[in-house]
């Protein structure tokens, strides 16, 4: 069934779009932080299918699983349920347990949809996942999805670009941290991707010379 969907799933995108670019750049094996910018319209299912064989698996609001559709495919790709607002300590251990299992863990540090395709400020829940689990982490920035659905009802393909970053990790050079710095760390992570989108798409990360990597020390 995971094969079988995730195959539906890649022809579906590319009948639907035309995807510019690619994500021959990741790591074979091995735990893997993928962080992206979110629109939430196509992006998601394109880029777990396409990186298939890879397992992956990400967060997504519990409310989600009211919807049947959505809590079938989430079954066969093993997304995890969050509570949103609050400390929610079972979907990180669950998101812990996924990369000490060798899986890709997906998450949008804008922590929800930014609908016009421009870069809202992100939350630093993802900081807290990467401290912990030490893994390395990939940036992944996309845009034209956020007029798929606009494009989908006029039998339109959507234009859908893909670029991929340099891996890189968190150090903290022995500072403590609060959540000033988990901020700074999270911002940090939002201009690797930034840096990757056409200018109109940056949002708050606009300003790339405001662009530090105090915390951030690449892998390759």
């Amino acid at each position: 069934m995971y094969w079988l969907t995730n195959f539906i799933v890649r022809v579906y995108t590319r009948i639907t779009c035309r995807i510019h670019g690619d994500l021959k750049n990741f790591p074979a094996q091995g735990p893997l932080i993928a962080i992206a910018n979110h629109t939430g319209q196509i992006e998601v299912p394109l880029i777990f299918a396409h990186l298939y064989p890879r397992p992956v698996t990400g967060w997504a609001k519990v409310e989600a699983w009211n919807n049947w559709f959505l809590r079938w495919i989430f079954g066969v790709w093993g997304i995890i349920p969050v509570h949103r607002g609050e400390a929610d300590m079972k979907a990180l251990k669950d998101a812990l347990n996924a990369l000490k299992a060798g899986k890709i863990l997906g998450i949008a540090p804008e922590g929800t949809r930014n609908k016009t395709g421009k870069l809202i400020r992100a939350m630093p829940g993802t900081v807290i996942v990467a401290l912990k689990a030490d893994a390395p982490i990939i940036p992944i920035a996309h845009w034209g999805g956020e007029v798929y659905l606009k494009n989908l009802k006029r039998l339109k393909r959507t234009d859908f670009h893909l670029r991929v970053g340099k891996p890189f990790k968190i150090e903290l050079n022995g500072e403590r941290v609060t959540s000033e710095i988990r901020q700074q760390i999270v911002d940090e992570m939002m201009y690797e991707i930034a840096k990757m989108l056409p200018e109109e798409y940056r949002g708050e990360y606009s300003d790339i010379s405001k662009a530090t990597q105090n915390y951030i020390k690449y892998t390759e």
